[in-house]
């Protein structure tokens, strides 16, 4: 493999333009396509299989009227008269009036003659049920109680509640210029005596939308790591132009495949994005470092500065330097590939878990990775072969950049020196610290996005709370049970119906219940079940496990978004411990494969699973718990943060192993002793993976600054979970057990050792090249 990448990157030097051209033809192709082609992303979550979305299955074919809850293009307006005033009032109520008026004659609501205030619509609910419901016999308190739970109107008279229908099939389908429209009206209306928001799955989606300055941040800060590190603007800007070119063909890809998928979320292209802005500027990071350090072997000197390399760069012929990047490509480059290998794997096993809009999440992602490591073994040599002698032009005054590979003490080598000397300490301290910031993640509580988590401030949250504080928590958390009557005598179906609405009401965490709907034969019926509590207070988890274990003498499920977005809750805790087993144990051929040993592989997963336990701890405790004021909105993490987070920050920890640890292998493998392998090995990678790190601390932590919750707490996490692998784990923790286990660390059965096909990482198959 290593001749191969050798080839590949001096022919990408020579000939650069067909390169180029091939990737930029793409970036334009692609970007056309989706322009032309790309929907909506989906901003709604489902599992196939769930007890609750097979029971919505089977109420949707009993009630054809019925529509999927996570999906349905539907809204509410949250109306508040002003203090003092109730909506009865003859002026608050031609106001309301007026609005809605307008909000009709937008054309764009199925069914506009149903969009009524408040008030008259529950003038109509009692005139319509309570005769009803009195000619079925039901006491007074019943049907106060029954009447209550569905009014749109609260029983002081100060709230009411408009739903509306947008007249397209799914909230997908809602144009955004559409729910704009509506949304002006309503805000237009809110600037005066009312107060008026508006949430729901079509008015929920346009709460978290995506900005640019995530990207422009991360791509400064990961300007300034560069240039310090190469003490040039123009070799700085090489590893931005690779990766802003991979993202860019990754997220238009993304974009494109809204058009035959359903499955891509709003959330797939901005956790595209970071990753891809990540992986991408360190794989070429890499290369362009190993590349400078082949530049000055070339020279024949051991330590040359930015400005010294320049010159003599100038009198370098471009077969020498095309050379340079060729075993810059071998070496680095096959590095890059089994690192990449690691991120795509811990991405591509969350597709075993058969979630689908997960699996998008994460072949999306994993796209963007395999696209950095092809554009950083072709696409970076060609445009460095394109700006030949001067790649690293724009010297930055002040800027040194010395090569780890001289002869002069590094900062790393310094430090591993000091494992060296006290490696039991070092360890015992790495070991312990991770396990303190771990504690808090014992506490961790899980919860999928619902307006009640949507950010302080904006529509759908106020909406929220308005209807929570007028109509009580559960309201915007119903549940529907779907009653299965066929096997019961006919005459007994009303009286099975009571009961099971009287068992329903007694369980603990449940304010009401009552029929909403039946068949003409009576064989099935519709129970709305509303909770006391709202849909993310555990609380609200255990009434639903109570109702579901509920005997009423039928068979029934229990459905509605609330019900299954607990059920997505609970697939993704069951599911987490079998794919952290897949990852581990494919992670762990492959790092068998590149190290031949059995004790470095199992010190690197260890090591992994000390740094995103302690990454738990520090988000559950700033997110969840609101420790240190941070965050002043505390909410359960969203469910599929674990599994996300696992996958990536997996992937990213074996990047740092395979980079720092090579070099290891590498001196080890050409007579060192073990513990002065180590040391060289530290040296040699410690100020690259020490750049790569800051460079992906800072572009996953860039992201805080995105609306969306889940993007938010996602960037602080990988940040945060970067940051205590690359240096708490790879740089004092790995290191550390290498010196103990000195040379019992490449310890591997002999015969295991002659069935494993060789893999050259570290490029020593090119020795004759690079003696020639």
């Amino acid at each position: 493999m290593a001749s191969f990448l050798y080839r590949l990157g001096s022919t990408a030097y020579r000939r650069s333009w067909p390169f180029l051209a091939f990737w930029l033809i793409l970036l334009l192709a692609v970007g056309g396509l989706a322009g032309a082609f790309a929907q909506k992303p989906s901003s709604t979550f489902t599992i196939p299989g769930l007890d609750s979305v097979v029971t919505m299955e089977k109420m949707q074919e009993i009630f054809p009227a019925a529509e999927d809850p996570t999906n349905a293009p539907t809204g509410n307006i949250a109306i508040k008269a002003p203090d003092g005033a109730t909506l009865t009032d003859p002026a608050v109520n031609a106001e309301v009036n007026e609005m809605l008026a307008e909000v009709r004659d937008t054309g764009l609501l199925s069914n506009p003659e149903t969009i009524v205030d408040p008030v008259m619509a529950s003038e109509g609910l009692q005139a319509q049920m309570v005769p009803e419901m009195e000619a079925q016999g039901m006491p007074p308190e019943k049907i106060a109680a029954d009447v209550a739970t569905v009014s749109p109107l609260s029983r002081d008279e100060t709230t009411g509640i408009v739903s509306v229908r947008f007249d397209e099939p799914s909230t997908m389908d809602v144009p955004a210029d559409d729910i704009a429209t509506v949304t002006d009206i309503l805000d237009r209306y809110n600037e005066g005596d009312l107060t008026v928001m508006y949430n729901g799955n079509t008015f929920g989606a346009t709460s978290g939308e995506i900005n640019m300055t995530s990207e422009i941040i991360g791509l400064g800060v990961a300007a300034l790591v560069l240039i310090i590190t190469f003490g040039s603007v123009v070799a700085a800007g090489m590893p931005l132009i690779s990766a802003i070119i991979g993202v860019g063909i990754g997220f238009l890809g993304i974009q494109l495949t809204t058009a035959v998928s359903d499955d891509i979320s709003d959330m797939t292209p901005v956790l595209a994005t970071m990753i891809g802005l990540a992986v991408g500027i360190d794989y070429a990071l890499f290369i362009v470092s190993r590349f400078r350090t082949e530049l000055i072997k070339a020279t024949g000197a051991n330590d040359l500065e930015p400005k010294d390399l320049a010159e003599r760069l100038r009198n370098m012929d471009k077969e020498t330097r095309a050379h340079a990047m060729g075993m810059a490509v071998g070496t680095a480059g096959s590095a890059v590939i089994f690192a990449g290998l690691t991120v795509l794997i811990a991405l591509a096993a969350l597709s075993i878990i058969n979630i689908p809009f997960l699996t998008a999440m994460a072949l999306g992602a994993a796209a963007t990775v395999a696209l950095a490591v092809l554009i950083a073994l072709t696409f970076l040599p060609a445009l460095v072969g394109l700006l030949g002698t001067r790649v690293f032009a724009a010297r930055v005054p002040g800027v040194k950049a010395p090569d780890p590979e001289d002869d002069h003490p590094t900062m790393g080598l310094r430090w591993v020196r000091r494992v060296r000397q006290r490696p039991v300490a070092h360890l015992l301290v790495g070991v312990i610290l991770l396990g303190l910031l771990a504690i808090p993640a014992a506490n961790m509580r899980l919860a999928m996005p619902t307006d009640g988590t949507a950010t302080p401030g904006t529509p759908p949250r106020i909406a929220h709370e308005i209807t929570a504080d007028a109509f009580g928590p559960g309201r915007d958390a119903p549940m529907i049970a779907l009653l299965d009557l066929a096997d019961v005598d006919p005459q007994e179906r009303p009286m099975v119906m009571g009961a099971g609405v009287e068992k329903f009401i007694a369980t603990d965490g449940v304010v009401n219940a009552q029929v909403v709907g039946t068949t003409d034969t009576l064989d099935a019926a519709q129970i709305l079940i509303t909770p006391e509590f709202g849909a993310t207070n555990p609380r609200t988890s255990e009434t639903l496990e109570d109702l579901r274990a509920t005997d009423v003498g039928v068979p029934f499920g229990i459905t509605g978004a609330t019900a299954i977005f607990d059920d997505i809750s609970d697939r993704l805790r069951e599911v987490l411990l079998p794919y952290v087993g897949i990852v581990l144990a494919l992670a762990f051929l492959v790092l068998l494969l590149v190290f031949r040993s059995i004790w470095v592989p199992l010190i690197a997963a260890l090591g992994f699973g000390l740094s995103v336990a302690a990454t738990f701890g520090i988000t559950v405790a700033i997110f969840q718990e609101g420790w240190l004021g941070i965050i002043g909105d505390p909410q359960p993490l969203l469910s599929f943060l674990p599994i996300m987070l696992i996958g990536l920050v997996f992937g990213l920890a074996m990047d740092y192993q395979v980079f720092l640890v090579t070099r290891m292998r590498e001196g080890w493998s050409h007579g060192k002793t073990a513990g002065n392998a180590t040391s060289n090995g530290f040296k040699h990678g410690a100020r690259v993976v020490t750049a790569a790190a800051l460079i992906m601390i800072s572009v996953f932590a860039a992201f805080m600054a995105q609306d969306m919750v889940f993007i938010k707490t996602m960037g602080f996490a990988l940040a945060v979970a970067v940051a205590l692998d690359a240096f708490v784990v790879r740089m004092m923790i790995i290191p550390a057990t290498m010196f103990l286990l000195d040379e019992r660390a490449w310890w591997i059965p002999r015969w295991l050792d002659r069935i494993l096909p060789k893999v050259d990482v570290e490029g020593e198959g090119l020795s004759d090249v690079r003696a020639a």
